[in-house]
């Protein structure tokens, strides 16, 4: 006997907290229903979040970032070192720390970098300015003149232009990053809000799509029926199909001999006729010949043929046409063939019984099988379509005890709950990104205050040269280009110890993060640190299943789980319930299959009252193997039928004789000779063609007889032991083909509940309540971590950074510029015959 699962699970929801479905075992009886049923496809609502997000353009700047972070830090992520941490083993932790130094080696190295640029700017800058007021490093008012100060001049301000519009890229980077953070925190409540939507409808679908597996037990159910309103045509059908194997071939066999009784007589009829006519027309033939003959040898005898003075061609001739006369005659004698009329009149009397007919009465009671069955199977119908409704009714009742709607309700107050706390948060947030948008503007403003003055002191610089003027007699906008360039160094030593201090921050902060975090979750490393075993407790191996359902040995790892929901399966799958909840418990299915079952095998076909061939059917064979076709002596028929009807074919020999009349003089033995050529050629086409048709008529019908009575009573025995065999098989040994079909029945009716079981199962598995929303919220704030937050604050700082560490050539540049733009002091002088210069 075979077991059957559970028939439904109505209570999906209340298996989020703890659940599971049995496998059910798959008895030796079931097997796969011929007929897939179709229960349509589950209902499904539509998620609308799209966890997925493009940067756009700014992508670039992102790529380029995590290209630095990568050269930075090539390490492999550090697993055991995290796992060491979190599990609060610190001495091993310190025991290690150089694995935990050469992991962060590269951003060290950068920070110190950075620390060194923040403290040493300061302090060169004081240096600097005190080095300017003591008239050193640039500060003194005298510029020696040399041949190639245009050249110079030229090259430093195209440096510092160079330069600036580094910087200015690096700034418009940073404001890029800066506003892009800026613009994707405003979309942070629309992917929150289409969370909470997505959680909505997981919870008001999934009680639709628990109905919609209830109420697909109907089609179930109508199959069922179906098949068992049709048991005659199914079961039936299927015993008459396997009887047919060995039945169909021996009636037919039975049937193409009583085809062949009726060919035998037609063949005796033809052979009887066919004799009759060559016998006739052999004498008649015989007489013409003989008529022909003496008439040409009488005028043979013309004077023209024995007269001695004659022609001797003539002579010739009258002598081969003599000498030929021989061979018009009759080839075939049919007279001496004896009758076959005795024969015939014994296969008449075997026609006189109508086999064919009684064959198809042996093909009627086959093919009265599955009325048969149907009459004899009635009463196990009715009862096994009574048991069927009982079962549907039960289905209902219990479905209707089982507290889904409470589950769903309290989820439901969960989820507003939480959505109410997040839109509680929402004016914070907006607030802190105003703040922090703030500052940073603020601080692209301080480059931007250094690019204006050197990019206002190349202009007034460039504009208010006079290559003419001495280099104390520079113009007023020359020398303001001069100091611009000053005043720019000097705000760049003011700032840029305070943008590279920010920046060192938010490189440690935002690279680690990258690092650590953002990258470990694209590749999967970091759920091999969630599902670190013992990690969160130490008696826990796996802390979901044992948070969920207080068994850790489960396994279900947070990797798994992401995974199962990313591919929008069920939660039942996702959370392995099957291995902590039987439902089998609650729906005692086996009962109902195990009536089902036993009705069916009570199920007894009895075939005895099919009769294949009546005993007239077969006395009747008997008769025609006693018809006397053995006795026909077919050599003797064959003999004369092979033979032609002629010695000589009479067209031949007509057109002979009357090619060799044309080579006689005209006259009364030519216009002769000429007479009988036409009267052979009309003997040929009135006599000789009828009766080789004749012939051949005879030919065919003696050569089919010969094959007929070839061991005919050895046929017709091996005719009738297939049809005794045939009726032994139905009478004697049909019970084991009947009980191997009624089973094969019995597993296709019970294999259509089984069949509605395993899409109940496979549904739960992948359709029903799928968790696509919570494998979006983790993706979601995925995308607001590190695809909003992380990577804009890393492209800021990248190109803040940038524009700090540029601010260095930038300073040196607009110093040495600068001594071609202000108006000096003092200056060299020339003397007219000397070309050495001398100081004043």
């Amino acid at each position: 006997m075979w077991k059957t699962g559970v028939l439904l699970v109505p209570g999906l929801l209340l298996v989020l907290v703890s659940a599971e479905l049995q496998q059910e075992e798959e008895g030796s009886r079931r097997l796969p229903p011929p007929v897939k049923l179709d229960f349509g496809y589950v209902p499904a609502g539509l998620y609308e979040t799209v966890a997925h997000y493009e940067p756009g353009p700014i992508g670039i700047l992102f790529q380029m970032v995590q290209g630095f972070l990568c050269a930075v830090q090539p390490n492999a992520f550090p697993q055991e070192l995290i796992v060491d941490l979190v599990k609060g083993k610190f001495e091993a932790f310190q025991r290690e720390y150089h694995k935990a130094i050469y992991y962060e080696i590269g951003f060290l190295v950068c920070a110190a970098v950075g620390l060194l640029f923040t403290v040493l700017m300061p302090v060169v800058g004081l240096f600097f300015c005190m080095c300017r007021c003591c008239d050193n490093c640039g500060g003194e008012m005298h510029q020696r003149q040399r041949k190639n100060a245009d050249c110079r001049r030229g090259l430093l301000g195209t440096l510092l232009f160079s330069t600036s519009l580094i910087i200015t890229i690096g700034v418009l980077c940073a404001y890029a990053a800066n506003q892009n953070l800026s613009s994707q925190v405003k979309n942070i409540r629309r992917l929150v809000n289409s969370n909470m939507r997505d959680l909505h409808t997981f919870v008001n679908d999934t009680p639709v799509q628990i109905d919609y597996l209830i109420s697909q037990y109907a089609t179930a159910k109508k199959k069922v029926i179906y098949d068992l309103n049709n048991i005659g045509p199914l079961l039936g059908g299927r015993i008459q199909d396997q009887l047919d194997k060995e039945v169909q071939p021996a009636l037919d066999r039975a049937l193409n001999m009583a085809a062949v009784m009726r060919e035998t007589k037609e063949a005796l009829e033809n052979v009887s006729v066919s004799l009759e006519v060559l016998q006739e027309g052999t004498g008649k033939l015989n007489t013409d010949l003989s008529l022909v003959r003496t008439g040409i040898n009488q005028t043979l005898n013309n004077p023209a043929c024995n007269v001695v003075d004659s022609d001797a061609t003539i002579a010739q001739l009258c002598r081969n046409i003599r000498q030929s006369l021989h061979q018009l005659q009759i080839s075939a004698n049919f007279i001496r063939l004896p009758s076959v009329n005795p024969q015939l009149a014994k296969m008449n009397e075997v026609l006189k019984t109508d086999l064919s007919s009684i064959i198809k009465k042996g093909f009627s009671s086959l093919n009265d099988t599955p009325r048969l069955v149907s009459e004899q199977t009635r009463i196990i119908v009715e009862s096994i379509l009574n048991l069927v409704d009982g079962i549907g009714q039960d289905i209902s009742s219990f479905s209707k005890k089982f507290p889904v709607k409470n589950t769903l309700s309290n989820l439901t107050i969960f989820v507003n709950h939480a959505h109410a706390k997040i839109e509680d948060h929402y004016p914070e947030v907006d607030k802190i990104d105003f703040y922090r948008w703030i500052c940073c503007i603020a601080l692209c403003c301080m480059i931007v205050l250094v690019l204006a003055f050197n990019y206002l002191g190349l202009l007034c610089g460039t504009l208010g040269y006079d290559k003419h003027a001495s280099p104390t007699t520079r113009g007023c906008i020359s020398n303001m280009g001069g100091t611009l360039l000053m005043a720019g160094v000097g705000f760049s030593f003011i700032f840029s110890w305070l943008l590279m201090g920010v920046v060192t921050v938010i490189f440690l902060t935002g690279g680690n993060i990258e690092k650590l975090v953002c990258e470990p979750f694209q590749t999967k490393e970091i759920f091999k640190v969630v599902d670190s075993p013992y990690m969160v407790k130490p008696e826990w191996k796996n802390f979901i299943p044992g948070l969920i359902y207080d068994d850790s040995d489960l396994d279900l790892t947070a990797e798994s789980l992401y995974s199962t929901c990313k591919e929008n399966k069920g939660i039942y799958q996702a959370l392995r319930m099957d291995k902590v909840f039987n439902v089998s418990s609650y729906l005692n299915t086996t009962r109902f299959t195990k009536d089902v079952v036993g009705h069916l095998d009570n199920i007894r076909i009895n075939l005895i009252g099919i009769i294949l061939l009546e005993p007239e059917g077969k006395q009747n064979l008997l008769d025609f193997s006693e018809a006397g076709l053995s006795e026909i002596n077919y050599a003797d028929y064959l003999e004369e039928v092979n033979k032609g009807v002629t010695v000589v074919d009479l067209r031949s020999f007509a057109a002979e004789l009357e090619a060799q009349a044309d080579l006689m003089p005209r006259g009364s033995l030519q216009m002769a000779l000429t007479g009988y050529s036409s009267s052979l050629r009309q003997i040929h086409s009135q006599q000789v063609i009828p009766m080789e048709q004749a012939m051949s008529a005879l030919n065919q019908s003696m050569r089919f007889l010969e094959r007929t009575a070839s061991d005919l009573p050895n046929k017709l025995v091996a005719v009738l032991d297939a049809v005794e065999a045939a009726q032994y098989l139905i009478s004697v040994n049909s019970t084991h083909l009947t009980n191997q079909e009624t089973n094969k029945y019995s597993a296709t009716i019970v294999g259509y509940f089984n069949q509605y079981i395993d899409w109940i199962k496979e549904s739960i598995a992948l359709e029903v309540a799928p968790c696509k929303p919570f494998s979006n919220i983790v993706d979601t704030a995925e995308i607001m971590t590190c695809s909003f937050l992380v990577d804009s604050m890393n492209a800021f700082w990248m190109g803040l950074g940038c524009s700090t560490l540029f601010l260095l050539p930038s300073i040196i540049l607009a110093v040495k510029l600068a001594k071609y733009y202000r108006r000096m002091d003092t200056e060299d002088v020339y003397d007219d015959t000397e070309t050495i210069p001398m100081k004043t």
